[in-house]
């Protein structure tokens, strides 16, 4: 089969791999989609970072290369042995991490805080291939009224949806998203499902444009006003509740500790390039509390399915492109690097010709 094999820095090439074959446990998957994330472009540039280079993953033995991507839905064509939650024909989503089970983490409930854990297309073979197995018991089936085109953003919105849990966002409260890309936007309708004011925070006014049709209550253009000032404004001069940054600039951090309102929460849910300097007194002083977010559970990956079948997470209107593997880094790594980026989310079909 056909798959995109991170073999090191600047290193990826569409290979011939073996296909695999389910052992018991597993089923088989024809990927129908997955998503270039921005950590795999991350990846391309700067890593490995989270792919195991020289040192295998604990878990599964892996270590490059490895078949990379991790944004993955596909539909079940073969069942191993024992499996009979799932039948041949069914579409699927993943909860896409493997953990041991019995550390600290796995034992209370913080399974994706596990010192060993391999996600998909890191720690092992991932969705940027034509099919990959996966342990049946975490891969969750798509009800009829979710395309595989929706359900491609699945795994995003599972981070997006764990950020928004990490904050305890309740009913009635307000929220700002700074940085409304894909996990941003995908967060301010998490938050919105649950009852909350939200307002979109960012540079790019498409971005802003998107995150209005899909339900903020306002949106601010950092770059063309004050937003400190018109956060303040919109709460009554008390400030957002919570602030979540998803932007992960070298200030972004700095700014949405300023933002939050008095005993306000802070959720950092974006992978940072660059060391940020805070006043922690501030932090202090104010009550701050600030909470990291990173990855999801599987109660996430199955919340977010069912708040996509109601309509509550669209999805569809972050697809920006659709590609065949053989583009992933000419076309899908270009644009997203692009300086105007003008793409939310691009898909890669393994089972595309290339045009």
């Amino acid at each position: 089969m056909k798959a995109l094999v991170y073999h090191g820095n600047k290193d990826l090439r569409v290979e011939d791999v073996p296909e695999p074959s389910p052992a018991p446990g597993q089923v088989k998957l024809r990927v129908d989609y997955c998503g270039i994330c921005a950590t795999d472009v991350e990846e391309y540039l700067y890593g490995p970072v989270f792919i195991f280079g020289d040192t295998p993953n604990p878990i599964t033995g892996k270590k490059m290369p490895v078949i990379t991507g991790h944004e993955v839905t596909g539909t079940v064509v073969e069942l191993g042995g024992g499996v009979s939650n799932l039948r041949v024909g069914q579409r699927a989503v993943l909860y896409g991490v493997l953990t041991c089970g019995v550390c600290w983490w796995c034992t209370h409930g913080q399974n994706h805080q596990c010192p060993s854990m391999a996600a998909v297309g890191f720690g092992i073979d991932g969705g940027l291939a034509e099919y990959l197995v996966w342990p049946a018991s975490q891969v969750i089936p798509l009800p009829s009224n979710v395309t595989s085109e929706q359900a491609a953003l699945v795994e995003p919105g599972s981070v997006a949806l764990h950020a928004v849990r990490r904050g305890r966002i309740q009913r009635g409260e307000c929220v700002a998203v700074l940085g409304v890309g894909t996990v941003g936007i995908l967060a301010m309708q998490a938050a919105k499902a649950r009852g909350a004011r939200v307002y979109a925070v960012d540079r790019r006014q498409m971005s802003l444009d998107l995150a209005k049709r899909l339900g903020a209550d306002a949106v601010i253009n950092s770059e063309s006003a004050d937003a400190a000032r018109a956060l303040l404004e919109l709460t009554d001069g008390v400030g957002p509740d919570v602030v979540i940054d998803a932007a992960g600039g070298r200030d972004t951090p700095r700014l949405a500790i300023q933002w939050a309102r008095r005993g306000g929460r802070v959720v950092l849910v974006a992978i940072y390039t660059a060391v940020t300097e805070v006043d922690f007194t501030t932090v202090v002083a104010a009550e701050t509390e600030i909470l990291g977010s990173i990855a999801y559970q599987q109660s996430d990956v199955e919340e977010v399915v069912r708040l996509v079948a109601s309509g509550a997470l669209q999805t569809a209107p972050l697809i920006s492109d659709r590609i065949p593997l053989e583009d992933v880094v000419d076309r899908g790594f270009a644009r997203m690097m692009s300086p105007a980026k003008d793409v939310f989310r691009i898909l890669v079909a393994p089972s595309m010709s290339k045009r």
